[in-house]
């Protein structure tokens, strides 16, 4: 077995995404207070059904009319969302540059509102270096469901046992797995190098 595809999760991976960057102020340093927020209205399970191909607008009036006394707090999340969106993260986007010149075929998979990854595409000019990505938001699929590992495959005809997916999310290597597809969870870009070289694969 000969590894010729890396996939490649973008946010935790190659890009520094985490909306602390504009709520920590806003609850004046209270992680606690901050957490309490996360946790219980603009929750991750909620934001990954924009992910998912909801309406940014649609979800955030739904929110507002559940608990609307955090109305201004859910206008921000997805409003002052650009300020969330950090930047690369520089030791994995080098690796993704090495594997670039070796010639490997390059995907990405990401979990990501069809609305804000215009965005990314504007922001990040690594992505240029992917022959291609596959969005959730634009096909209405998620990790770690099957059905979007095998999209993936199909799409780019790629054969699952010659493919390794780097996530920084268990859940996502585990749905990848299933596929047939070997994974790697994402820790940092030095035991991502280790990793890949346990694969086989060339840096």
């Amino acid at each position: 077995m000969k590894i010729e595809t890396i996939i490649f999760d973008l946010g935790g991976v190659l890009v520094d995404w985490n909306p602390e960057y504009v709520f920590l102020k806003e609850f004046n340093g209270d992680r606690v207070k901050m957490k309490w927020f996360f946790d219980n209205i603009c929750t991750s399970a909620w934001n990954e059904e924009q992910d998912g191909g909801k309406s940014m607008k649609d979800a955030t009036e739904e929110r507002i009319k559940l608990f609307p006394e955090h109305k201004k707090l859910i206008e921000m999340y997805y409003g002052r969302w650009e300020e969330m969106l950090k930047d690369e993260i520089k030791g994995t986007v080098e690796i993704l540059k090495k594997l670039k010149n070796k010639r490997y075929r390059l995907i990405a998979l990401t979990n990501w509102s069809a609305e804000t990854f215009p965005v990314a595409i504007k922001k990040f000019e690594f992505l240029k270096l992917f022959e291609g990505i596959v969005v959730s938001g634009e096909i209405k699929m998620l990790k770690p469901f099957k059905e979007i590992y095998n999209y993936t495959l199909a799409k780019y005809n790629l054969n699952a046992n010659k493919s390794v997916f780097i996530d920084d999310r268990l859940s996502n290597i585990d749905g990848a797995i299933k596929c047939g597809i070997h994974g790697i969870q994402f820790e940092s870009p030095e035991k991502l190098i280790i990793k890949l070289k346990n694969y086989g694969v060339e840096i």
